[in-house]
């Protein structure tokens, strides 16, 4: 893909020369009329009842509002989702990308805007742009700076690209059987330790009823990174600076960090005591899993902060079909060792958006993008008209995605629209998150309180701007995943009084197949 990814750049590249490098100028189209720009937007497929997404009620509304506010007409560009890069790809190598174009490679804008073929959009943070940048607002990944600027060159000063911003940052919650603790007369553990004892009261009571060679107290797949994510990073040493903390966490891998071997050697205790799935290694992904957890055998695990709600798996409803009376909840016990629940939250920033250089008036395209960020437009586009897209209840905005009429969303909140943002922006932080939580069909104060839990002591994800791209671990990253995974498994698994052999052998194979160079390109890049 990397190799692709050049050619079609130097083929792109080529035919910026032989048409002029047109579209460098940042003024208007030089037409006394309205401008024209191409905007993409994601093909999402119309199964579902979702509509054309250059072509439906939503579109009709930006394209009327667009021309009366800026006179600028706009006309969008369908992109498979699912192969959006490929696609970005071979639009920019023929020369004919949508004047504002966006996708989750920053590699790729990186390498097109070292090329010449992306607008540079530093000037204008303050003026054409402004708009967007209050919106934005501080990077607190990166103290000091505006999320704007999250993808600007160190060096050249140059900025190619902008982040959308996330409005829900919170990643994972522990989840546990709640009517397990209650026919066991147990609160819900305030600690890690208390954590295990309960699983061990699980197995070894069976609350359930399924048969104490059936019982289940933890399940994960293979990867247990994600799986037991929250159990792993309460270990790492809460006196870890930032700068150590960056530089060793490899290809998103935690090895090298102090305190998390001991993590990993707490799964193992849990592994030889039979607290965890004894085939956790055979799942690859999460079909097994959540298939266990409907069925009423597990007792706990570890997912995404909301997945018990979402309709999509239907964990909670399908087990309580299953297991009348069964009941999950978060639970937020892992402390580390300042007695804080520390874990890790989403990066604020999410998918990145860029106006090409064949784009004939990026004053225009920046106009677009800044009116997108102005509220009174992303409210509308987010929440449609009241009583067919939202109503208010009990004070708080409830979204309904599958309106009628044709105001289906094709993507949440027509994030596909906004780009500038992924989640729902109400006037306050709080209205958003209830507003968010109103849209599960379980009581909002029980979906709010897993999204605090989730949030309580989170970690943002740390952002180092390095003076030059980061090279070592692209091409080698899917093989640190993949031994990361076999020494996730091996140490796991192995008996208590091996587990320092085999996770010291795996850790010196792992970093010999290139942490070890990864960490090193980290460490001369850090900007002191």
């Amino acid at each position: 893909m990397r190799k692709l990814a050049l050619v079609v750049m130097l083929v792109f590249s080529a035919a910026m020369v032989f048409s002029g490098g047109r579209g460098q100028s940042s003024g208007t189209s030089g037409t006394s009329g309205p401008a024209r720009i191409t905007v993409e937007i994601f093909d999402r497929g119309t199964d579902g009842g979702k509509t054309d997404p250059t072509n439906n009620r939503w579109t009709a509304w930006i394209k009327e509002k667009l021309l009366k506010d800026e006179n600028i007409i706009v006309d969008f560009v369908p992109v498979p989702r699912f192969d959006e890069t490929q696609a970005l790809i071979n639009l920019m190598a023929s020369g004919s990308p949508p004047d504002v174009a966006y996708t989750y490679s920053q590699s790729d804008i990186t390498n097109w805007g070292e090329q010449g073929g992306i607008f540079d959009v530093a000037p204008y943070l303050d003026t054409t742009l402004k708009d967007l940048n209050a919106f934005l607002g501080p990077d607190e990944g990166n103290p000091g700076k505006g999320l704007i600027e999250r993808a600007r060159n160190n060096t050249t000063g140059q900025l190619f690209s902008m982040p959308a911003r996330r409005m829900n940052t919170a990643m994972r919650n522990v989840f546990i059987r709640q009517d397990w603790l209650d026919k066991l007369g147990l609160p819900l553990p305030r600690t890690r330790q208390e954590y295990y004892d309960t699983l061990a009261a699980f197995k070894e009571r069976d609350p359930g009823g399924v048969g104490r060679d059936r019982v289940i107290p933890f399940t994960m797949s293979i990867d247990v990174r994600w799986h037991a994510g929250n159990i792993l990073d309460s270990f790492i040493d809460v006196n870890l600076s930032d700068k150590e903390r960056w530089i060793n966490a490899a290809a998103e891998r935690n090895f090298l960090l102090p305190g998390y071997k001991e993590g990993v050697r707490f799964l193992n205790r849990m592994y030889n005591a039979g607290l965890i799935d004894r085939d956790f290694p055979l799942y690859k992904d999460d079909t097994t899993v959540n298939n266990l957890i409907k069925s009423g055998v597990v007792g706990s695990f570890s997912q995404n902060w909301d997945q018990i709600y979402r309709e999509g798996d239907a964990l909670l409803s399908d087990l309580q079909k299953n297991v009348p009376g069964a009941m999950l909840v978060p639970v937020d016990c892992m402390e580390s060792s300042d007695g804080l629940t520390r874990k890790a939250a989403y990066d604020a920033a999410g998918i990145f958006y860029f106006i090409p250089k064949t784009c004939k008036n990026p004053d225009a395209a920046m106009r677009y993008i800044n009116w997108l960020a102005k509220y009174e437009n992303y409210h509308f586009i987010q929440t449609g008209p009241e009583g067919i897209v939202h109503n208010i209840v009990d004070g708080v905005l409830k979204l309904n995605p599958a309106a009628s009429d044709g105001w289906i969303q094709n993507s949440a909140q027509n994030i596909d629209y906004t780009l500038m943002m992924n989640g729902l922006f109400l006037e306050t932080r709080e209205k958003s998150i209830q507003a968010i939580a109103a849209g599960y069909p379980w009581p909002v104060d029980m979906v709010s309180n897993a999204y605090n839990l989730a949030m309580t002591n989170a970690r943002p994800a740390l952002v180092v701007i390095t003076k030059s791209p980061l090279t070592v671990e692209g091409p080698i990253r899917q093989t640190l995943t993949d031994k990361g995974e076999v020494l996730f498994v091996e140490s796991i698994t192995a008996p208590a009084n091996r587990f320092d052999a085999v996770y010291d052998a795996g850790l010196v194979d792992w970093k010999a197949s290139g942490a070890d160079d990864v960490v090193a390109e980290r460490r001369a890049k850090y900007p002191e």
